[in-house]
């Protein structure tokens, strides 16, 4: 199992990261239960290898002894004496969630790696559940944070909320146009806009592409955010900004990661998942969609900017991508 099992463990899948709980310790803890399932399986057979053992000699009526060639087991390489085949497990993290928030996290395994830096440099869009308070501020943002200020909120409006959104969007919409190095006037430009195909080039501040109310029923608001180069950090205090502009205050109950490029809330793997098997078959489900989604980057990136001197046409996303689907050690 062991040797069989590190073949189908290069690549990426999602797990779901509860509220509360710190990326780390669910590295951690896939860790350790992959190396689990890749120790459990039964170890090969050892090897053998010829010794002279006394032993008495056939049809003699003394006890005469002689020296015996005879097959046995070499045991230097059992588990109970060299201890389990697999000791360590490289694990990589995607975009991080922090404790509070909730939702799709990416991991990368083996050389899978390598490909969640190719995700990171793609500047893949992630979408969000945003749910609100209005009437609260607190000293984090958060519901949790410290009082330092209550207020009423009876004029707040859908229609007001609704106005304030489509603001925050444009607004956005022009900083990303900004930061792609784009020029407009061109109608390969012009297209790319108009089909929500621009990127940034570089880091930028956060971006939304696209934000809208989903449930509107005060004190409670709940949005869907399409965005880039965020923090939870930064989506709860733009909760906090929506309440402000709308002569009010607002605090953020909840931030959940509904999808990461295209890892979405149904392709992530529940606590009780968490195992090799699973994990194996995810990596496998994920690997034609995460090549696509890749490549398309890439021709998207080579859109926005000539290519450079050093660059190549065979040149694909990632090494790691050509290697998916051969076996090998995990890590390095």
């Amino acid at each position: 199992m062991g040797t069989i099992g590190l073949a189908r463990l290069h690549g990426l899948f999602a797990a779901y990261k509860p509220p509360g709980l710190h990326w780390k310790h669910l590295r951690d803890t896939v860790e350790l239960q992959l190396l689990k399932g890749l120790n459990a399986g039964k170890p090969p057979a050892p090897k053998q290898r010829v010794r002279f053992l006394l032993g008495p000699v056939e049809d003699s009526e003394e006890k005469e002894l002689t020296l015996r060639a005879t097959s046995v087991p070499t045991l230097t390489n059992h588990p109970l004496v060299c201890g389990p085949a697999f000791t360590s497990l490289k694990v990589g993290v995607g975009h991080r969630l922090d404790v509070q928030a909730s939702g799709v996290l990416v991991l990368g395994v083996g050389r899978g790696r390598s490909l969640l830096t190719d995700m990171y440099n793609a500047h893949l869009t992630k979408d969000y559940m945003v749910r609100g308070l209005l009437g609260k501020a607190t000293d984090n943002f958060s519901e949790d944070g410290q009082l330092v200020e209550k207020t009423t909120y009876d004029h707040v409006t859908r229609e007001k909320l609704d106005r304030i959104l489509a603001l925050i969007q444009g607004s956005h919409q022009k900083s990303l146009v900004m930061y792609s190095n784009l020029d407009l006037q061109t109608q390969e430009a012009y297209e790319m806009a108009v089909r929500g195909l621009i990127r940034p080039m570089n880091k930028s501040p956060m971006l939304i592409t696209g934000i809208r109310c989903l449930h509107f029923e005060p004190p409670e608001f709940l949005l869907e955010v399409q965005c880039m180069h965020e923090t939870q950090k930064q989506l709860r205090r733009l909760v906090h900004e929506i309440g402000l502009e709308l002569k009010t205050t607002a605090v953020c109950c909840q931030v959940r990661r509904t999808r990461d490029g295209c890892f979405t809330v149904d392709d992530a793997l529940l606590r009780a998942q968490w195992d090799l098997h699973s994990i194996q078959d995810a990596i496998q489900a994920a690997m034609p969609r995460v090549a696509a989604e890749l490549e398309k980057s890439l021709q998207l990136g080579g859109s926005q900017q000539p290519p450079g001197p050093g660059w190549q046409e065979d040149e694909g996303p990632s090494a790691a991508l050509k290697d998916w689907p051969s076996g090998g050690a995990v890590g390095g």
